[in-house]
């Protein structure tokens, strides 16, 4: 179906040769697959030649025929899905600049099968004067609802300046926009229930000074709006509003109660209460902020399955026939199940986890009478591969995403702990290098913490290409999910509170060592690189007197001093994520760099200033201190924002650095 052709059968892997940058840089053959709810039809996004991603549409009846094929000369595409049977909701983005101001712009567009007609979710309007339009022009609307039950409607929410936060019901055909409710400042979150009705939503207020977050609820019996949960922001432990059932004095919440881990649970409207847990898995989160759950539900609400966050998200099945369909299909493909030894980091309770390993097969859509259902298999070591499941229980492969990287050429990853020198046990994804190339170790190594800091890793293809591209080329990679990561429970993500630099860091050295003692690591060949937050961490690791690093790599680092600056205008942030932002700033303690440091960042970042790398950077040159210093040209700072030659640039010159510049003689 997609330009993949089988990889050759794995023969002398020591002769297997090192995948270039391009191959982990180059956008996918095929991604983000999906099937229309009428069976019909399937999307995806391709790409031919690696650079530019087009829109392909296959008829489900003949997936061997050439697809329709929608391209753009103006805009990259990021994702598409089916709106309507018929109908494509498709993100873009393309650069901006107004002013000194550079930055992205991401919209959302429908357009049908053959890419003829385009139009935004909410029709162009002019605004009052030509600043407004302009505004305007830049903003996009979003999806409230698709309405499953009406074929031609959505339900939208207007982010344009006069009329933001109203409520419309929009036809996908004739673009026919019907105001359903006025917005207001003080709400935000909007969520309907399947047949279209606001039901909930979020308000933002302040209470003696104090910032809260309020869900309201309507009224089943009096359609009157009602308070029912109230939090502060300084407390950090708001319930949130997950799904709504086919009884309307029943919702799906997701809550954290009385324990460590997030639950899923079912709340009484007139009662005021929350019911027994639908699921609460006692060693792993339903969702955090940043990722809440994915909730599958049939068009008359019942509820089929939903996700939960283990090494990675997983699958919670309800609906019997979905889940009989997702084990058949793992079954199929060959999926394999291995224990881990894990250890509560909030209780110090052990046990044996059993989880997928190498790679796992996941339903990723279907048709509404489950003749048809996309199935996904896909792994840390293995790039996703897309197949066409029928009612027959037949699996015909529709493409590969990266067919050009061989398995016997990447690393192999699993979850592993390490217990920090306080004993707080510390989640890490490893990933050790192709033994048949490379040998058991001890090899050289990078320590890679992720970003956020309030974010996390999963147990899947990374996007980036970090961790499989230094593997391949020899290197042990942990990715440490230090003290303030969320996802793996309330106690590991509040440790980092005020630790920037501290306990923080401890952790990613504490797992550097931990390497070290696993014979893994050659003590005398160690590196930290980390990009955003895990820029900074790069920064402090370059300071800090331990001597455990040749050199650090700094990706979008930046000062601490911003990110307290950064959380304390806004006056929600300065609640409810200032509080634990404070710890060592490395720009102000520049003089202090002991290793050679290699700093990059996206001319267009608009999350973390490049003014801090400039800083940085400026510093270490009067310092006299070795580093190199990089500036990628229209570069913004969130993975989407990277083409795949940004991408390519980046790990070229990682690679360049730690070989010839980490330590005398490379790492």
């Amino acid at each position: 179906m997609a330009a993949a052709a089988s990889p050759p059968p794995a023969g002398a892997r020591a002769e297997t040769p090192v995948p270039a940058a391009r191959e982990f840089a180059r956008a996918p053959a095929i991604s983000d697959v999906s099937i229309s709810r009428d069976g019909k039809h399937i999307v995806a996004l391709t790409s031919a030649d690696g650079d530019q991603a087009t829109i392909s549409v296959w008829r489900t009846d003949a997936p061997e025929q050439k697809p329709t094929i929608i391209g753009s000369t103006h805009m990259r595409f990021l994702k598409v899905a089916f709106l309507k049977d018929d109908r494509l909701l498709v993100t873009a983005i393309q650069t901006l600049t107004i002013g000194t101001m550079r930055g992205h712009l991401s919209k959302q567009y429908i357009t049908d099968l053959r890419g003829e007609k385009w139009s935004t979710l909410l029709p162009e309007s002019g605004g009052s004067n030509s600043d407004q339009d302009y505004y305007d022009s830049l903003t996009s609307a979003s999806i409230i609802s698709e309405l499953p039950l009406d074929k031609e409607n959505v339900l939208v929410e207007d982010n344009r300046a006069a009329g933001r936060g109203d409520i419309y019901r929009v036809n996908v055909y004739t673009g026919r926009a019907e105001r359903v409710d006025h917005g207001s400042s003080k709400f935000g979150d909007v969520q309907a229930d399947l047949k279209g009705e606001v039901r909930a939503r979020v308000e933002v207020g302040f209470q003696d000074g104090k910032a809260y977050f309020a869900q309201w609820i309507k009224n089943p019996a009096t359609g009157a709006w009602e308070e029912h949960f109230r939090s502060y922001a300084k407390d950090r432990t708001a319930p949130s509003v997950a799904a709504f059932t086919k009884d309307p004095n029943i919702i799906y919440i997701v809550a954290r109660q009385n324990g460590d881990k997030s639950g899923f649970y079912e709340y009484d409207i007139a009662q005021r209460k929350i019911l027994e847990p639908v699921f609460a898995h006692k060693l792993f989160d339903v969702g955090y902020s940043f990722a809440p759950p994915t909730v599958r539900q049939s068009d008359d609400g019942d509820l089929q399955g939903f996700s939960y966050l283990a090494d990675k998200p997983r699958d919670y099945w309800l609906d019997d026939k979905l889940k009989s369909l997702a084990d058949g299909v793992k079954k199929a493909l060959g999926v394999k199940t291995g224990q881990v030894a894990w250890t509560d980091p909030a209780t110090g309770d052990k046990t044996r986890l059993t989880l997928s390993e190498g790679a796992d097969a996941t339903l990723e859509s279907w048709s509404k009478d489950l003749r048809y259902a996309i199935v996904e298999k896909s792994g840390p070591q293995f790039p996703a591969e897309y197949y066409l499941l029928s009612d027959q229980g037949k699996l015909t492969l529709l493409g590969r995403a990266r067919p050009w990287l061989r398995p016997e050429s990447l690393g192999h990853t699993r979850l592993v702990q390490y217990a920090a020198r306080d004993g707080l046990m510390i989640p890490a994804f490893l990933t050790t290098p192709p033994e048949a190339r490379y040998g058991a170790g001890p090899h050289p190594a990078i320590i890679l913490p992720h970003g956020g800091p309030w974010a996390r890793d999963v147990m899947d293809w990374d996007p980036s290409g970090w961790p499989q591209y230094l593997a391949a080329h020899g290197y042990v990679v942990l990715q440490p999910e230090f003290r303030g990561s969320q996802g793996w429970g309330e106690k590991l993500w509040r440790a980092g509170d005020r630790e920037w630099g501290g306990k923080m860091q401890d952790d990613n050295d504490d797992g550097a060592r931990w390497l070290v003692d696993q014979k893994l690591a050659d003590p005398k060949r160690m590196a930290l690189f980390g990009y955003s937050y895990g820029g900074y961490a790069a920064l402090v690791a370059a300071i800090r007197p331990n001597g455990l690093y040749q050199c650090s790599i700094s990706g979008a680092g930046g000062s601490i001093a911003s990110f307290k600056r950064g959380t304390s205008e806004n006056r929600i942030l300065r609640e409810l994520q200032r509080p634990s932002v404070d710890g060592l700033d490395a720009i102000q303690q520049a003089g202090e760099v002991k290793i050679p440091v290699f700093l990059y960042h996206g001319d267009r970042d608009r999350t973390v200033d490049i003014k801090d790398s400039r800083a940085f950077a400026d510093r270490l040159k009067t310092a006299g201190k070795p580093y190199k210093y990089l500036e990628i040209k229209d570069m913004g700072h969130p993975y989407v924002t990277w083409t795949p030659a940004m991408a390519e640039q980046q790990l070229t010159e990682i690679d360049g650095f730690l070989r010839n510049d980490c330590r005398p003689g490379g790492l």
